[in-house]
């Protein structure tokens, strides 16, 4: 079966065909870094990671660029308010960006180019817009002319004379039709010097749909297969992006693919709503390796609805397939079995990233392993270890993958809870080794109350958590 993604501007589900054999190309629109990030942006990063390493599993090389807006009105309005640069409260809030991408073990991007680096990109590309008659400048403004280019609105199926008009001005008055968007922004003396560019309509700093068309370009040429990105910038950022770049004679996205959001009491998780959960936070609270597992267990084109009994429950579940692992890398080895993927598991993630039929099929495989563990076949345990750590490993969960092994995976406390659980079974081992039964039952006892199970195999004591 081959490789099936719905493409938003098609509006149905499509083969995926790269434009070059063997590759693959990929552009995300990362976060404008106005704030830190909550569980609703990084749901977006982790899709499109599974989507990466579901491509290269599939012998893809893939060319992956994820960009960071690090200049924009709310980033300039933040700032002011906190009473910091504007640099120096993206930066920061850049760094918190990455630090939960890097604690949910999202692989970072071939590159991640920043808007403030790439003005000389934007310059020429507005400058070919205008030549070829798709914008035009006013007082240092420029606008692209969506009269101009027929098929505006073809991507999210919309017709021009329906549309509102472009909520990204204040000057209305001077464009040609009300919906044309900004590509240039004049600076404004309220704004700080260092937010503008020379150009040649004068100083000014970019628009935010002009920033991705360019760097896209820039690193992945005219043409590439797949952008993507979060439902909500469907319109109008992605239609203009798309407007802009076709309109100055490229080809611009082959694939539009666009995850769903997470919900918090129904509506979508936004700052502006203020009902948002950081990822830093939520992090203290649960493991992150069950927050990934609760953000990719889901179709990632579905809606998450953020409730700490979905995640308590996602985090059980996941507990359940790391118990098999751990237990049969005891038994057999950690690189003991095959690293095949069952067909259904396969099928799955070729039916347009089916992660929830992708995920069922990797717990039945822990079924099968759990009753090979039981009956102490080894040989099938061994098999099934090796299946299960192949899937888990697209999806970016397998328990033994270093990530999560090490300590910047499980922090301290997991670390200083393993320890005193080691401490405590080995004064239970003992306590029986001198026939002390009920010093020995009473420790178990005492961990069991603390949620502790503790099993007896011939391999010696082993625990988990209780579910």
């Amino acid at each position: 079966m081959s490789l099936r993604l719905y493409d938003t501007a098609a509006r149905a589900v499509r083969d995926f065909t790269p434009l070059r054999a063997g590759q693959a190309s990929v552009y995300v629109c990362g976060l404008t870094v106005q704030g830190p990030p909550h569980v609703g942006h990084v749901r977006s990063a982790l899709a499109f990671d599974v989507l990466r390493r579901w491509l290269a599993h599939r012998g893809l090389e893939v060319s992956y660029v994820r960009n960071v807006t690090d200049i924009d009105d709310k980033i300039l309005a933040k700032a002011e308010a906190a009473g910091v640069p504007w640099w120096a409260w993206a930066y920061t809030n850049e760094l918190a960006v990455t630090r939960a991408y890097d604690v949910l073990g999202v692989l970072p991007p071939m590159y991640e180019p920043r808007a403030t680096g790439h003005v000389p990109d934007m310059v020429e590309l507005v400058q070919r817009l205008i030549d070829r008659g798709h914008a035009y400048a006013v007082d240092g403004d420029v606008y692209f002319d969506v009269r101009s280019f027929p098929e505006y609105g073809c991507l999210t199926g919309q017709r021009l004379e329906n549309l509102e008009p472009a909520a990204d001005t204040d000057t209305d008055e001077r464009k040609r039709d009300p919906r044309d968007f900004a590509l240039w922004k004049a600076h404004k003396p309220t704004e700080p010097e260092t937010a503008s560019w020379a150009t040649p309509w004068g100083r000014g700093r970019p628009g935010w749909h002009l920033e991705c068309s360019a760097m896209a370009e820039r690193y992945l040429g005219p043409e590439f297969d797949i952008h993507g990105g979060g439902l909500d910038l469907r319109f109008p950022h992605h239609e203009n992006e798309q407007a802009q770049s076709r309109a100055a004679g490229d080809g611009f996205a082959q694939y539009w693919l666009h995850n769903g959001w997470v919900t918090l009491g129904g509506e979508k998780m936004s700052k502006s709503l203020g009902n948002t959960a950081l990822v830093d936070e939520v992090v203290q609270r649960v493991r992150p390796v069950e927050l990934r597992y609760y953000l990719v267990t889901p179709h990632y084109r579905s809606t998450i609805e953020f409730t700490d009994a979905a995640l308590a429950e996602a985090g059980a579940a996941y507990r359940r397939l790391e118990s098999f692992v751990r237990r049969a890398a005891e038994r057999v080895g950690a690189d003991a079995g095959k690293a095949e993927l069952v067909p259904e598991f396969a099928a799955a993630m070729d039916d347009d990233l089916g992660t929830p039929a992708a995920v069922a099929a990797v717990h039945e495989v822990v079924r099968r392993g759990n009753t090979a563990l039981a009956e102490g076949d080894d040989e099938a345990v061994a098999g099934a270890l090796g299946s299960v750590r192949a899937m888990l490993g697209v999806l970016g969960l397998d328990p033994l993958d270093p990530h999560w092994t090490a300590a910047g995976g499980d922090d301290r406390l997991t670390r200083v809870t393993d320890g005193l659980v080691a401490l405590a079974l080995g004064q239970r081992q003992a306590a029986r080794a001198r026939k002390d039964y009920a010093a020995a039952d009473a420790i178990r006892d005492q961990l069991a109350a603390l949620g502790v199970q503790v099993e007896d195999t011939p391999q010696g004591p082993r625990w988990e958590l209780s579910r």
